[in-house]
């Protein structure tokens, strides 16, 4: 796996002066004692109040550090890549921001953590520290383990906590709510992938085709292997394992949380599944998904839920500093607007026929649908190889509702045919003939012939898509048809159309649309777009000499 990183050494403490230099303010600052003491702490903390102070490995940004802040953490501290800080920075801390009011240790469920932070703490009290300490275990995907480990659910005990603290609640008050939040969580993740640490070597212990249900947050195997299958399973899953560990009369929260590497796009689909599922109905409130306390590049999240009581449900909507931290929200349906009604022309057409007009559209689409292949050969060698496919499915549209069109009124079947293309036919071939034949609409209803109307459609379509001649496009083969149209009839046209088309394989690079990218592989190709035009004219003229 490839990363982004200077030196395996200095990654931490690299990535902690990067987020102090980005955050906007001097709300923060860092304890001195780099590369050893990796403290992040809010710069002007009253320490009247109680500290809330949490961390552990690097590598679950942005938990620790980005969630220091007012109402959040008041320090955090950082260790190495998925490693415990040491009990000396917990220590460091622990001094630099606790007061007459106290301080309370957020501590994920693992060995490590648990030793250097329960050290420390005895240490600050023997100093004379007023320290109690909170460990969170809320992943329910070994049931039978006797230590549970602490994951993304450790995140509503920091904002509960924060919030208390900020409020000017005491230690007893805001440790025994953290304890009790604690108890009151549980988490599972899902993965599609291990993740992998800069500077070290890694092999996914996956396969192609499956993931692992419950695994850690440092890449720890799961509770079981299971297949690779749509999101909606996944999630269905997962939301019966949760459900059987949760009151089902009760309202709870629901954090849904980015391992590392999930795409927004489908980080939204898993929220969507989510509260599509059974689960939904004791979900009252949601936090993110976004990714919240990750595992570096993981290809994965967990879902975790908290029982909500007045208290807690207040401290979770509370604001706070951290811009890391995503807001909870309140679960809704999506609303639905009606779709505006046509004003134009187009909702008023009627049907009607013209047997000339009928065996023009008909001989044309046909031609089309029969060059299909032929049409994505071409494109293959420029692009992903779906002209042909895309100019059949528009004129396959046209054909299946050519019934409907006003065949005996011109103008109003250019129109209906630029409608029906921006609707069926796709990609950007489809938006620009659909322009073409809506320009040419309005240029016809405003008392040009049918040449110079489709001229002016011409024009509009180049206005928007940019194209001209000699940028080895459809506009190569359609602009001297259209012209030799006006001046000399559809022969003429249809031979200006095939040799503009022909034109194109000697043009090398394209300027314009998605063989712009190519280069000069193209050199000996017809463009596609360009062969289209040319068959339209051929399959036109074909027809007027037949009649």
């Amino acid at each position: 796996m490839k990363h982004f990183f200077n030196r395996r050494e200095t990654i931490v403490t690299e990535a902690l002066d990067g987020l102090l230099r980005t955050i906007g303010s001097g709300d923060l600052a860092r304890l001195d004692g780099y590369p050893e003491i990796k403290v992040i702490l809010r710069a002007e903390w009253d320490k009247m109040k109680v500290s809330i102070v949490s961390g552990g490995g690097a590598g679950h940004e942005p938990s620790h550090a980005g969630f220091v802040g007012k109402g959040m953490l008041t320090a955090a501290i950082s260790g190495e890549i998925f490693a415990s800080p040491s009990v000396e920075a917990v220590l460091a801390a622990i001094r630099a921001v606790t007061g007459p009011a106290g301080c309370l240790l957020i501590v994920k469920n693992y060995t490590g953590d648990r030793l250097n932070f329960g050290l420390a703490a005895e240490k600050a009290r023997a100093e004379g520290f007023r320290v109690e300490m909170v460990i969170v275990a809320d992943d329910i995907a070994l049931p039978d383990i006797t230590q549970p480990r602490g994951v993304a659910g450790t995140l509503f005990v920091h904002k509960i906590s924060g919030h208390l603290s900020e409020t000017g609640r005491d230690l007893a008050t805001v440790a025994a709510a953290a304890r009790a939040a604690a108890m009151d969580i549980v988490s599972l993740g899902m993965s599609l992938s291990s993740c992998s640490i800069p500077g070290q070597p890694h092999e996914d212990r996956f396969g192609e085709n499956d993931g692992e249900l419950g695994l850690g947050i440092h890449g720890e195997p799961g509770v079981e292997r299971i297949a690779l299958q749509s999101a909606d399973r996944l999630v269905a899953t997962m939301a019966e394992r949760l459900a059987v560990r949760i009151d089902p009369t009760a309202s709870h929260a629901l954090l849904i949380n980015n391992l590392g590497s999930v795409p927004p796009l489908e980080m939204s689909v898993i929220a969507n599944a989510v509260l599509a599922s059974p689960l939904a109905k004791a979900i009252k409130l949601t936090i993110g998904p976004g990714p919240l306390m990750t595992a570096l590049n993981m290809n994965g999240f967990s879902l975790s839920l908290i029982r909500l009581d007045a208290a807690r449900e207040t401290a979770l909507l509370a604001p706070v500093g951290p811009q890391a931290w995503m807001p909870a929200k309140p679960v809704v349906s999506p609303s639905v607007v009606p779709l505006a009604r046509p004003a134009s022309a187009s909702a008023t057409r009627k049907p009607s026929q013209n047997a000339r007009t009928r065996r023009l559209v008909v001989a044309i689409c046909e031609r089309l649908i029969a060059l299909e292949a032929t049409l994505n050969g071409l494109d293959a060698k420029a692009g992903d190889g779906d002209t042909g496919s895309t100019v059949a499915t528009g004129a396959r549209s046209v054909l299946e509702r050519l019934d409907t069109l006003p065949l005996a009124e011109p103008a109003a079947t250019l129109g209906a045919i630029g409608d029906i293309l921006s609707a069926s036919m796709g990609g950007s071939s489809g938006v620009l003939l659909s322009i073409f034949f809506t320009a040419a609409a309005q240029a016809q209803d405003g008392g040009a012939n049918l040449a110079k109307a489709l001229l002016a459609g011409l024009e509009r379509m180049t206005f928007y898509g940019g194209a001209k001649m000699g940028d080895r496009t459809m506009v190569d083969a359609l602009e001297p048809a259209l012209k030799a149209l006006a001046a000399n009839g559809l022969d003429e046209a249809a031979t200006a159309a095939r040799l503009g088309a022909e034109a194109t394989a000697a043009m090398g690079r394209a300027k314009s649309g998605r063989s712009a990218y190519v280069g000069s592989k193209l050199q000996g190709v017809v463009d596609p777009g360009a062969y289209a035009m040319a068959e339209v004219f051929a399959a036109a003229a074909a027809l007027h000499e037949a009649a």
